[in-house]
């Protein structure tokens, strides 16, 4: 498995070196190279992931999923607490890191979700999300390999993330921290199951409704669910 440092370079050069294909959409101007990156991803993902996810879900009873995706939750909101700070959402940071304290110390690592039934529902945030608070562009719609959907300004944030405010980073073992990533990604797979099985059934191009989707959710994020209407 790709250690850390590889994942990051190789999303680093995509970004850097992404080609200059036109495209009708203003938004995806590298559609050819995303589509064919798209494509591989769907493959992967029929090949591999989709089927070790169905196993895990199969195998694993519904608590010890939950068990798993609360664990890996509450590891997010290291990096939720940081970019609350970087954003100056002061109140809303305090919040979070008492959500993340109590998690951390009653609720097993954060297997247990205590927070959450003490009224500290979970927020998302993260360094993409603090370079749009603080005014940067998406810039071009950009498929990673294997990670999937994002754009310059996220994969940026991504690389900041993952190598400064991922717990699981600072693992030194390689085997462990790839392990633990792996977990993580099957974990998020298996989630995904019904709503990619709905996708794949519609007659619908999966790579637009993708990028669409993708590209709506992010920018509602950056503006708190209040994002500003698009000019005509």
């Amino acid at each position: 498995m790709l250690n850390h440092k590889t994942t990051l370079a190789a999303c680093a050069a995509l970004t850097l070196l992404a080609g200059c294909a036109s495209n009708g959409d203003p938004r995806d101007p590298l559609e050819p190279m995303n589509r064919a990156i798209h494509s591989f991803n769907e493959t992967v993902d029929k090949a591999a992931i989709k089927p070790i996810a169905q196993g895990y879900k199969a195998v694993m009873p519904g608590f010890g999923r939950t068990g798993v995706r609360n664990f890996f939750s509450n590891l997010d909101d290291v990096s939720v607490v940081a970019n609350d700070l970087l954003q100056l959402k002061i109140e809303l940071a305090a919040r979070d890191f008492m959500r993340l304290s109590i998690n951390t110390t009653f609720g097993l690592a954060g297997v247990l979700d205590i927070a959450s039934e003490a009224g500290l529902r979970k927020h998302n945030e993260d360094f993409g999300q603090t370079l749009g608070h603080w005014g940067m562009g998406t810039g071009p719609y950009l498929v990673l390999p294997i990670l999937g959907p994002s754009d310059f300004r996220d994969t940026a944030g991504l690389i900041v993330d993952s190598a400064y405010l991922d717990p699981v980073y600072d693992l030194e073992d390689d085997e462990a921290r790839g392990g633990v990533q792996f977990l993580r990604l099957i974990s998020r797979r298996a989630e995904l199951l019904e709503a990619k099985e709905a996708l794949d059934t519609a007659a619908v191009d999966g790579y637009e409704y993708t990028r669409d989707f993708y590209l709506e959710r992010r920018r509602a994020l950056v503006y708190d669910g209040k994002p500003p209407k698009l000019e005509e």
